[in-house]
């Protein structure tokens, strides 16, 4: 059948089986949406294009499924840029469709052109510019294999306005191969065979997660092998849920602000299995330092992320649930006299591991006047039962979020981690409900960062869906605060907000429920009615003004050298 590039779109979009896209509209686009009420497409509208984005990428997150985002030319897509490089920072699948100016006029300076390819090259996975409407199917099936597949992360594919409109049969290709892309999922067997031989022989391991376990969905795998073989668990900011915080052997998150125990085990191990995971700077801080005595392992389905940062002795070129399942296999044909079990090799260790857990806890002085961010978190902890979907903003509530609520599974937690983007958890929240319709929804947000894409509360409104902002408000961009009086002698230079809305006003304005919370003594009371209405509700939680994340790592410091209060 013959089709427009407008209908060849929505109808590959159909059978990749897509059924919410988030977008705004353009005249870049309108061929699109002109023919979007044809097709069965959910098509949300975001009130700005970095929430469209956002919103995709929290929907890919919470559904392990390909976000889809569909924007404008010029500044609908470039508004749309500080997305793609979140999604792109932590490998999260999501298509991009932006329009474009006709083809005879790219290239000169059209109304609302821009080289949206050019721009986004550095921070997208692959790219195209489609100039014939013969091409465009091929392109949609490769986009979303290239999304979904090895290492994830975002494609864009720029749409002109002529290509839109042009018509030629239609025929939707049934699988793709592509010579140049063939990311690799099963391990080296060699390799797996020496992993498990350093695995049976070290007394100190300890697995070190990342966000390529969720990814890749070991999460099930990983907690196989820390339990059968007695290995303490830490993970990264992406990882976290990957394993039950409520198993004895987790540690807690490693790094700038990582728990105590989890930072001197890794500093102390003699095995690392770090799988799904890049090493990041946050992570690793003075990499001189970092864990100087260990015998590292490093599991990754993409091979420039291996030996990139950190020297490894045993490298892995592989998908962590391939990995993980070939491990399994190795250790439960291990025969009679490879040593003494696991439990008995790691006792000293794991004891060891509680000394530190036990010595140094995440703790914060509690106060019947003032309430602390950590008890908010905590309360919601305790209300949601761990069973919530938790976005957060960035800054301290990101972190206060990440310390004191207790993830029990994958797919629980939502965090912009590599990027650091102010204004990702509300729209990202958006997201994650469409995905999720029947759990609950949270992002725990600061009063600096949830004003960067506050226009989405209008969205959230508008589809009914049960989102619930919680601010810590402090009335400062807490981070920034928290460094300037650390290592800045508390010059508080353009960190105190001295202007800000009635967020319960605010809330009431777009059609939303709002609290504010001023003692504590009321923090739970008021959450549990907040999270017991079925519609959008921000609760306004005012905090102590200046609270400090702890611990921190001073930058270029290593992560032994922790600030504790």
């Amino acid at each position: 059948m013959e089709l427009t590039g407008a209908q060849i779109l929505l109808e590959s979009l159909r059978r990749e089986d897509v059924d919410v896209v988030f977008g705004f509209p353009g005249g870049a686009v309108i061929d699109i949406y002109d023919q979007l009420p044809h097709y069965p497409l959910r098509h949300v509208l975001a009130r700005h294009e970095q929430g469209a984005i956002h919103a995709a990428d929290g929907y890919a997150r919470a559904s392990g499924r390909v976000g889809v985002c569909l924007v404008t030319s010029g500044p609908g897509a470039t508004n749309a840029v500080t997305g793609i490089a979140t999604a792109y920072m932590d490998s999260v699948p999501v298509v991009v469709i932006t329009g474009q100016v006709p083809t005879p006029l790219i290239g000169n300076d059209a109304f609302q052109e821009v080289d949206i390819v050019g721009i986004t090259r550095p921070c997208t996975k692959h790219n195209y510019l489609i100039k014939d409407v013969r091409d465009l199917a091929r392109v949609i099936k490769e986009a979303f294999y290239l999304a979904a597949t090895g290492r994830p992360g975002p494609v864009l594919i720029d749409l002109p306005k002529d290509v839109q409109q042009a018509r030629c049969e239609y025929k939707y290709p049934k699988t793709i191969k592509m010579r140049s892309y063939n990311p690799t999922y099963a391990p080296n067997p060699k390799q797996v065979a020496k992993v498990a031989e350093v695995v049976r022989k070290a007394k100190k391991p300890i697995i070190y997660a990342g966000g390529g376990v969720i990814a890749s969905t070991a999460a099930e795998d990983l907690v196989w092998l820390s339990r059968s073989q007695d290995i303490p668990v830490t993970a990264t900011l992406m990882a976290l849920g990957c394993f039950p915080a409520d198993d004895p052997r987790w540690v807690g998150m490693l790094g700038m602000h990582g728990t105590y125990a989890a930072n001197m085990a890794i500093s102390h191990a003699d095995l690392i299995l770090a799988i799904g995971t890049r090493f990041d700077d946050r992570v690793t801080g003075k990499l001189s330092e970092f864990a100087k005595n260990a015998k590292i392992v490093h599991i990754d389905i993409d091979p420039t992320s291996i030996q990139k940062n950190v020297a490894v002795q045993i490298p892995v070129v592989a998908d962590c649930k391939s990995f993980l399942a070939a491990l399994r296999r190795h250790l439960e044909d291990a025969p009679a006299e490879a040593g003494p079990p696991p439990a008995e090799r790691h006792a000293a260790w794991l004891e060891k591991v509680a000394e530190w857990k036990a010595e140094k806890p995440l703790t914060y002085a509690q106060d019947d006047k003032v309430i602390k961010p950590q008890y908010v978190v905590e309360t919601i902890s305790r209300l949601t039962r761990g069973e919530a979907v938790i976005t957060t903003e960035v800054g301290q509530n990101q972190m206060w979020a990440a310390q004191f609520y207790q993830f029990l599974r994958p797919r629980s937690f939502i965090s912009s981690g590599g990027l650091g983007t102010m204004g990702f958890g509300f729209p990202a929240a958006i997201g994650a409900q469409m995905a999720c319709p029947d759990r609950l929804v949270i992002d725990v947000a600061g009063d600096g960062s949830i004003q960067m894409c506050i226009q989405e509360l209008a969205t959230a409104v508008c589809y009914d869906l049960p989102v619930k902002i919680v601010i810590l408000n402090n009335g400062y961009l807490g981070m920034v605060r928290q460094w300037q009086e650390l290592f800045y002698a508390k010059n508080y230079c353009a960190t105190c907000l001295d202007v800000a809305p009635d967020f319960v006003k605010l809330a009431e304005a777009y059609g939303a429920a709002g609290f504010r919370v001023t003692d504590p003594a009321q923090v739970e009371a008021v959450l549990a009615e907040a999270f017991a209405l079925p519609k959008t509700v921000i609760v306004d939680v005012v905090i102590d003004r200046e609270e400090n994340v702890a611990p921190m790592v001073p930058a270029g410091k290593s992560i032994t050298e922790m600030i504790l209060v």
